[in-house]
């Protein structure tokens, strides 16, 4: 279920004219807080995630990011961090296959066309990122929002745990 205030956040986040954080920053952020995190705003874990892994064109900022953010609310909320590790990993693994159902890729250079090792000004010109771009951080965000409701939670651990 979207949550639109977790949307107009992670859109004022992104849209900056500054350009001052890429998808992976902005995910982290955005999930922090909408989760209640500690230091919901320090997006420094996830400066070199942009661009598909330090601009390499690999998985898309939006998901590792947000696969940043699961790990911390599976730590805070596991009470064995095995249990953690296998949590985290098996809702990432469900974020991104829905967003390959929804967007035909993980990774940034099929879903932007551009390589941002040479191409990252041409990128930024053409205003993709403001479209293609925001639409997958939008849908990382929404798909995880509804986590940080501790019912929620456990029946998705409980359904992992069970193997479902």
């Amino acid at each position: 279920m979207t949550d639109p205030a977790l949307i107009d956040r992670t859109r004022a986040l992104f849209l900056r004219d500054d350009n001052t954080y890429g998808c992976a920053e902005v995910a982290l952020v955005a999930l922090q807080e909408h989760w209640g995190l500690a230091a919901p705003l320090d997006s420094s874990p996830a400066m070199a995630l942009n661009g598909g892994v330090a601009y390499s064109g690999g998985p898309c900022g939006a998901i590792t990011g947000a696969a940043m953010a699961v790990g911390r609310l599976a730590e805070l909320r596991c009470t064995d961090h095995r249990q953690a590790k296998k949590v985290a990993r098996t809702l990432v693994q469900r974020l991104m296959a829905g967003f390959t159902a929804a967007h035909g890729s993980t990774n940034c250079r099929d879903l932007t066309g551009y390589d941002m090792t040479t191409d990252h000004v041409a990128f930024l010109r053409s205003g993709v990122w403001r479209d293609v771009c925001m639409r997958q951080l939008e849908y990382a965000v929404d798909f995880l929002a509804d986590l940080g409701d501790p019912a929620r939670w456990e029946a998705e651990v409980e359904s992992i745990l069970k193997g479902r």
